[in-house]
C-alpha cells in the first residue's frame, strides 16, 4: 500500500504503525544557517527554523545538551530543523511578501495548538511496518547534522523532494516543481532525508555524502536495504510544511506563470532543500527507535509538552531586517537591512 500522506495513514486499516510524528512551532524567522554557513551573519538566505532555543549561527557538540526550551510537542527533543522560506513575488511590480507557514493538518494526540512551524517524522521503515526484527535502527549521535536538496539545483530534484497543492484538505498528486495553478488551501512541502550513515561522520563537506538514499518512490515507503558503503540504518527524517498561499491567489492573474519563489530567488521547486541538526537529549530517540509498533504517543517513552508551552520557546532576533511586509528584493539579495 502506497501512503502518500498522514492523511491517508489515519484512514487506512493498518494493523501496525511505526514511528514518531509530531508537530514543532516556528522558533525563528531568520537569515542564520549553522550547516551550510556556520559563523555567517547574516547567512545567504532567509531560513523558517523550529525546535531547540540552542540554535545560533555557530553549532557545535552536543546541541540537545545546551537547550533549555523546544518548540517541539517532544519535550526531549532539542533539535533543530529547517528550510528556506517561500515569497510571493508579484506579478505586476515585482516586490516580494513572505508567505506564512500554519500547521499540517490534522494533528491527533493533543498536538494541536502549534503557531506555524512543520510537522516532523521519524520513521523506522514505513509508516505502517517498524521492519526492527530484520533491521535495527540506530540513533543519530550529538554533532550530527545533514542536508536534503540543493539551492543551485536546475534538475528535478531526487524522490522524496515534492510539492503538493492543497484544494481544502485535499493534498493532490505530489510534483517535483511549484503548482501551476492557484491552491485553495496553500502549498504543501515534502523533504524526506536519506536514512542510511557511512557509521563513522557525523558531517561530510558537503553535509550529504555521509548519507545515502534508497528511497525510490514517493510517500512513506520501504526504503530498500543499506549498501556496504554506508551501511548503518537511521531514522528516516521527514518534514511537511504548510505556506498558506491563499491570500494571494487573487494577486495571481489568471493564464501567468507560477509566482511563488524560495527564499533564494529559486524561481523553479528545483532548488527545495531543507537542513537538520540532531539535538535529542541522551538517549530519548534511540529509545523510542528500539520500541515496536508506536506512532503519534512518542512511542511510549518520550515526554510531551503541551504546544502552549512549545509556542513560548523563542530565541533573540541576531539579524536585524525586514523579512516580512512588501520588499523590494529579498532579504540579502538587494534589500538594506
Amino acid at each position: 500500500m502506497k501512503l502518500s500522506s498522514p492523511a491517508l495513514a489515519l484512514i487506512a486499516p493498518i494493523a501496525v504503525q511505526a514511528g514518531l510524528r509530531f508537530p514543532c512551532s516556528t522558533l525563528t524567522i531568520q537569515r542564520l544557517d549553522p550547516v551550510v554557513e556556520p559563523g555567517a551573519m547574516p547567512a545567504a538566505h532567509v531560513h523558517h527554523i523550529v525546535g531547540g532555543n540552542a540554535f545560533n549561527a555557530t553549532m557545535t557538540g552536543d546541541v540537545g545538551e545546551r537547550g533549555t526550551c523546544t518548540t517541539c510537542q517532544m519535550a526531549e527533543d532539542f533539535s533543530n530543523y529547517w528550510t528556506a522560506v517561500l515569497y510571493f513575488k508579484s506579478p505586476t511590480n515585482g516586490s516580494y511578501h513572505r508567505v506564512p507557514v500554519i500547521p499540517v493538518q490534522p494533528l491527533l494526540g493533543g498536538s494541536q495548538g502549534a503557531s506555524g512551524g512543520l510537522t516532523v517524522y521519524y520513521t523506522q521503515h514505513d509508516l505502517s511496518t517498524d521492519n526492527l526484527k530484520q533491521n535495527a535502527v540506530k540513533s543519530f549521535q550529538p554533532g550530527f547534522r545533514m542536508t536534503v536538496g540543493s539551492p543551485t539545483a536546475t534538475s528535478k530534484p531526487h524522490i522524496g523532494l515534492r510539492y503538493q497543492c492543497l484544494q481544502g484538505q485535499n493534498r493532490g498528486a505530489e510534483m517535483s516543481d511549484f503548482p501551476t495553478k492557484p491552491c485553495t488551501g496553500g502549498i504543501f512541502t515534502t523533504h524526506h532525508f536519506p536514512a542510511c550513515w557511512d557509521g563513522k561522520n557525523l558531517d561530510s563537506p558537503d553535509h550529504q555524502s555521509h548519507m545515502y538514499n534508497t528511497i525510490t518512490m514517493d510517500g512513506f515507503m520501504p526504503a530498500a536495504a543499506c549498501p556496504a558503503s554506508h551501511p548503518v540504518r537511521m531514522p528516516q527524517v521527514t518534514y511537511e510544511t504548510v505556506w498558506d498561499t491563499s491570500k494571494f491567489n487573487s494577486l495571481w492573474p489568471s493564464g501567468t506563470p507560477n509566482p511563488f519563489v524560495w527564499s533564494f530567488e529559486g524561481t523553479s521547486g528545483y532548488g527545495t532543500h531543507a537542513d537538520y541538526m540532531f539535538g535529542w537529549k541522551g538517549d530519548a530517540l534511540q529509545r523510542a527507535m528500539d520500541k515496536s509498533e508506536c506512532f503519534y504517543d512518542g512511542c511510549g517513552s518520550i515526554k510531551k509538552q503541551a504546544m502552549s508551552t512549545a509556542n513560548q520557546c523563542t530565541i533573540k532576533e541576531t539579524i536585524k531586517e525586514e523579512t516580512l511586509g512588501w520588499l523590494t528584493a529579498l532579504p540579502g539579495r538587494g534589500h538594506p537591512m
